[in-house]
């Protein structure tokens, strides 16, 4: 992070101001220690969703874990936090931003001492799923606390430096898991791949109190108990079918469920009309905003060609290329650190391009997606690691320009008594992108293949699939045109 990142100190400009208790003074070295607290924990959150990738092999063999406890090691963790993210960013309105994120990273803590010490699946899952109920109270914190905090310039790149960290993130993941398990360290095999949360999680929670301001909704309200009930049922009801659905072959029961749950969803919409004067869980004067409205819009679209192009990629590169997961893996590096690049930029950028900055990047994206998609159907399965480098990288950088700059724009005139429950709304939609890209994988891809592992059927699936790719990251552009036009934040 520049010096120069967080030089003046955080500024607050809202119609309603956020409610404070009494904390330091907020010089900018506070601020800096605060933002590189948030963006710890945003690190921790986003690693443990890809870190027991590499590891599943080794969980499996020394648990006696079946096929389907693997599957609930990443379904048991990532249900959870769709679930709970709109009501968590609520809490967080409703109770101070800085306790349910600190209170949601001591569960965090806690379930990965759980994980760690575990020695069958059902307590290893059950740790798992207690560890996406920290991930969604912390997650809304994160965005939330930083959109009250810091304003103008400040507010970009802080939001530019979350999106970097995404991008790390990615990297990190998978290499982190392969390290800490063939590293074996103490004979522990897997085990530190969560027990290594447990310091970083008591930094959090003791940096986190002494230096993250507190925030609360202007005025105090109760939650909305039922509203809670109905929109958690929701998701339930439309997240389980997508994610199982093409595991299963996607028999009635997953129609069934997806049903109810729009009805569910119909139900919550209808109440939360209703509780509009009076403490509603979700404010849907939210909607009314433009910016906010297409910028969630955006964030699906971003959400499901992510869901459908990383899983389809995997299996690409290692069926249909015949490529080791070590080579595989680096892949994924290279494409990480192409993403990792384009973040940068659009940190430092602090916002001056507004919407034309995730606007190029969707732009560069689709053509080398497009570039990526005729390399792959001309070489068929001579290409390699290296021929494909910079395709992938540019694929990387021009989304890595989006994330970051997509957050910022499109919570950028939501009012700080709502900004937890907008970003917890921000955070589903991208989680709920994902849930539909994964349903869609089993049109566009594993149609062809019929689950076959022949080389020839899942290079023609994938080149399919980054047809699909394509438009959608060319939707994604137009959905950009919501945003902000102009680079004060404030422009219509």
């Amino acid at each position: 992070m520049s010096s120069s990142a967080l030089d003046s100190e955080p500024q607050h400009t809202t119609k309603h101001p956020t409610r404070r208790t009494p904390g330091p003074s907020k010089t900018g070295l506070a601020a800096r220690i605060a933002l590189v607290v948030l963006l710890t924990a945003e690190l921790m959150d986003i690693l443990d969703q890809s870190v027991v990738l590499t590891a599943l092999p080794a969980i499996q063999e020394s648990t006696g874990a079946g096929p389907a406890a693997v599957q609930w090691l990443t379904t048991g963790y990532s249900l959870p936090v769709a679930i709970g993210l709109i009501t968590g960013g609520r809490l967080g309105d409703l109770y101070g931003r800085r306790r349910v994120l600190l209170t949601g990273t001591v569960v965090f803590t806690v379930a990965s001492l759980l994980c760690g010490l575990a020695t069958g699946p059902g307590v290893l899952i059950g740790a798992r799923s207690l560890q996406g109920v920290g991930v969604a109270l912390m997650i809304p914190q994160i965005l939330a606390t930083l959109h009250v905090t810091f304003a103008g310039q400040n507010r970009s790149k802080a939001f530019g430096l979350y999106g970097a960290v995404l991008s790390l993130a990615n990297v990190l993941g998978p290499v982190m898991g392969g390290l800490l398990t063939e590293g074996d360290l103490y004979g522990l095999s897997w085990r530190p791949i969560f027990l290594i949360n447990v310091p970083v999680g008591l930094a959090v929670i003791v940096l986190g109190r002494r230096f993250i301001p507190e925030s609360t909704a202007g005025t105090a309200r109760r939650l909305d108990l039922a509203g809670m009930v109905l929109s958690a049922l929701a998701m339930i009801l439309i997240v389980f079918p997508l994610t199982e659905g093409h595991l299963r072959h996607w028999p009635l029961w997953c129609f069934a469920l997806l049903a109810a749950g729009l009805l569910t969803l119909g139900a919550f919409l209808r109440h939360q009309r209703r509780k509009q004067n009076n403490a509603p869980l979700l404010p849907l004067a939210l909607f009314r905003d433009l910016h906010f409205s297409g910028g969630t819009a955006a964030q699906v679209v971003h959400g499901l060609l992510c869901g459908l192009f990383f899983m389809t990629w995997t299996l690409y590169l290692q069926r249909g290329l015949g490529m080791s997961p070590v080579h595989a893996a680096v892949a994924f590096v290279l494409l990480s650190l192409g993403e990792l690049a384009g973040a940068t930029i659009a940190a430092k950028s602090a916002g001056r391009f507004a919407r034309r900055l995730p606007q190029s990047g969707a732009l560069i994206a689709t053509a080398a997606m497009a570039a990526y998609g005729l390399q792959a159907e001309r070489s068929q399965g001579d290409l390699t690691l290296l021929a494909m480098t910079t395709p992938v990288v540019l694929i990387g950088f021009g989304l890595g320009m989006v994330s970051g700059p997509l957050a910022d724009m499109s919570l950028a005139r939501v009012e700080h008594e709502d900004a937890g429950a907008a970003s917890g709304l921000f955070n589903t939609a991208m989680h709920l992108g994902i849930a539909l890209g994964t349903a869609l994988t089993a049109l566009v891809y594993f149609a062809t293949t019929g689950g076959s592992p022949d080389a020839g059927l899942n290079r023609d699936a994938f080149i399919t699939v980054l047809w699909w790719v394509g438009g959608l990251l060319a939707l994604l552009w137009a959905l950009l045109f919501c945003l902000p036009r102009r680079a004060d934040n404030h422009a219509d």
